[in-house]
Parts: structure tokens; C-alpha cells; sequence
């Protein structure tokens, strides 16, 4: 247990939700339990994380977890470790949001270097309808960095894709792959603009940066084959968008395209049951989607090595076996070690600030005026 790494989680204290300032210390051993100096309130280690009381012992909603988010089947859960199905619907859920609070705090918090994006939507079978998930991935480090589930294949669901994207790192230069569906250019030209501040008052102009382009790659077909490929550029130069293209894939013959994405979309099938073409486990519910959907992908990110990252082992490196691997959190520059599951789903992400009025604490100024 470590005081440093917890925050309080009074919302009327003025400490809420600052972390290592010494204010929290421990309060029972025995019990897992945090103190808050300011407020002298107590809370439990797991307060605002996916094991926050969980009557069943942490490691095996661990273990059940970690089955959930590499595709085991929830009858083959059931049958092992004698849980009922919601039970182990309720696991999946807490874990889904829990993993989504993790990515918008670390994830999207504008440290990442997108470079290329590639984006490509999924058509999900439901008990009754069909959804549509649509997800992105930064090639160079291959971190998934999000997605978007709705009942339409529209704009309203490219917009929320890309607000996530825009919110990942710096929007002033990247290249954004795409298949042939129109909203993407559309929603990109308008996610992706910056204030122009010519020194004027008065309202800035939104401006597209010189640095952003669109590329798109449409596949042509007869009788459901492919029979071409269509490459073009729908914002910048077609030299620009090569010359990004051959940076970010690190190959001298690299064309536009949308092959990381599609591979990325057969890991997410392969590990969330609903998403199978021809499943028997569909979901009932768009928000059992959604939760497969976080848990899935932040597990990609910050608990499994990336084959594609690995690289060769040298004498600076201290030993290990023949490789080192990365994670794409870890490529991306998020983390420096790849994560467990149980550290995924006892992570305490911070809540946002909350606005107070009146004069503050003589201890708060000095930790202000320290700063």
C-alpha cells in the first residue's frame, strides 16, 4: 500500500482529488484502508476502481476479467469457477468502465504522437438490430486510441470517433486514413481546426493546419471480390501524403493504406464474442458492447506486448531473453512498463477538479505558492 500514489475522495474537501502532497496516510493495514489528513475522512483501497466492493475475492475477478478480455466464452466462465452469468456480466461492466475512465485520463490526455491514423468502423449483430463501432489506431506506436458505438453508420458516430483522436495528441501534423465513407473527410476538416489569432478582436477564424491531410483507400468490388484499389488524396498533396505515409510505416515501397486498422478490427473479433460474423453470443444491449469494447482495447494497449514493437536485445539492455517488448502504451511513450490486469482494474484515476468559492486553506496557498 502506497499513501502516495491515492488521492481523497471527499468531494467537499479541499484535497479532493490531489495526489502526492502527503496529505493521505494509511489508516488500517488490516483493512486496506486511507486516511485523509484534511478532511479526516477514510476510504478503501479500491474506492472508484473495478473492485470497489467485490463481496468475491479479488483474484478471481481478476482471473475472470482477464478470461473476459481474451474471448473466453462466458458459459465456459460460468461452468469453471461456478459464478452466475450476471455476475460475471456485472464484472465485465465495472471493468468497461473503469478501463474507459483509464483511457481518458492517460490516453487522451494529448501526449500522444498520432503521426498516421487509421480509422474503419465494425457492423455488430445484436439480439434484434445491428450497431456500428468504429475505432481508431495511431500506426507507428499501434495504440488503439478509442472508439465509438452507435446504431447508425453516420456522422454524428465519425464525430465522436474523432473528437477522441483529437483529444490524443497535437492536431497540427498527421495523416488520417480512411476507407471510401464521405463523413470522414467531412468530420475531419471540422474536428481538426485551430483558432487563428491574427491579434484582432473579435471572434478567431477555425483554420485547417497545412500539416493535416486525408488520404482514403476504396476498394472496388464485383460480386463481392476485390477487384482494385482506389488510393487518393482528399486533403494535401499526394507526394505530402506519401512522403507521411513512409514515415510513420518506416517502408521505402509503403502505399495508403488500411491495413494496421484491419488488423486491429480481427484482434477485437477474436476477443469480443458479439463482434463474431456469425456468432450464437450476441449481445442484447448496446452497453455490453461498449464494455467489451474498453476492456478489450485498453487491455491491448497497457497488458499485452506488441509483436510488431518488439526489437533485438543489446548490450545496454539489461537481460532478459532475445528480444524486448513493448506494449503500445509503452511505445507511445504512456507508461514504462507493461501493466497486469489487476493493476488495469485497481488504477485510481483522479476525478476532474471541482470549482469551489470562498477563500482557501492557508496550507493550499503554501502548496501553490511551493509550486
Amino acid at each position: 500500500m502506497d499513501p502516495r500514489e491515492q488521492f481523497c475522495h471527499n468531494p467537499s474537501c479541499w484535497a479532493y482529488a490531489r495526489r502526492g502532497e502527503g496529505h493521505i496516510v494509511l489508516h488500517s493495514q488490516r483493512e486496506r484502508r486511507y486516511q485523509c489528513k484534511r478532511c479526516r475522512k477514510t476510504f478503501s483501497a479500491t474506492t472508484g476502481t473495478a473492485l470497489y466492493r467485490a463481496h468475491t475475492p479479488h483474484d478471481l475477478v481478476v482471473r475472470v476479467v482477464t478470461l473476459l478480455a481474451y474471448g473466453c466464452p462466458v458459459p465456459a466462465i460460468v461452468a469453471t469457477f461456478g459464478l452466475d452469468e450476471r455476475t460475471v456480466a456485472r464484472y465485465q461492466r465495472e471493468a468497461g468502465a473503469q478501463c474507459r475512465r483509464l483511457h481518458e485520463h492517460v490516453v487522451e490526455a494529448g501526449r500522444v504522437e498520432v503521426g498516421q491514423v487509421q480509422a474503419d468502423e465494425l457492423r455488430v449483430r445484436i439480439v434484434g438490430g445491428v450497431l456500428w463501432l468504429a475505432m481508431a489506431l495511431a500506426v507507428s506506436s499501434r495504440l488503439w486510441l478509442g472508439g465509438a458505438v452507435s446504431v447508425h453508420r453516420d456522422r454524428p458516430l465519425i464525430r465522436t470517433l474523432l473528437a477522441r483522436v483529437r483529444a490524443c495528441g497535437p492536431a497540427q501534423a498527421f495523416l488520417l486514413c480512411t476507407d471510401g465513407f464521405r463523413s470522414y473527410a467531412t468530420e475531419a476538416r471540422r474536428a481538426f481546426r485551430v483558432p487563428e489569432r491574427p491579434g484582432r478582436r473579435g471572434r478567431p477564424r477555425l483554420l485547417l493546419p497545412d500539416g493535416v491531410l486525408i488520404a482514403q483507400m476504396v476498394k472496388q468490388y464485383v460480386r463481392r471480390r476485390v477487384v482494385g484499389v482506389v488510393r487518393r488524396a482528399v486533403q494535401g498533396t499526394a507526394a505530402a501524403v506519401q512522403a507521411r505515409v513512409v514515415a510513420t510505416q518506416g517502408w521505402a515501397t509503403a502505399v495508403v493504406n488500411t491495413a494496421y486498422i484491419e488488423r486491429l478490427n480481427a484482434t477485437f473479433r477474436a476477443r469480443l464474442a458479439p463482434l463474431v460474423r456469425r456468432t450464437r453470443a450476441g449481445a442484447r444491449l448496446p452497453a455490453t458492447v461498449e464494455a467489451g469494447m474498453w476492456l478489450v482495447g485498453s487491455v491491448y494497449n497497457f497488458c499485452r506486448p506488441h509483436r510488431s514493437l518488439r526489437r533485438w536485445r543489446t548490450a545496454a539492455d539489461p537481460p532478459g531473453g532475445q528480444w524486448v517488448e513493448y506494449s503500445p502504451a509503452q511505445a507511445a511513450g504512456l507508461t514504462d512498463r507493461c501493466w497486469s490486469v489487476h493493476t488495469l482494474l485497481t488504477f485510481a484515476v483522479p476525478p476532474p477538479p471541482v470549482k469551489r468559492r470562498g477563500r482557501r486553506p492557508r496550507w493550499l496557498r503554501e502548496v501553490a505558492h511551493a509550486a
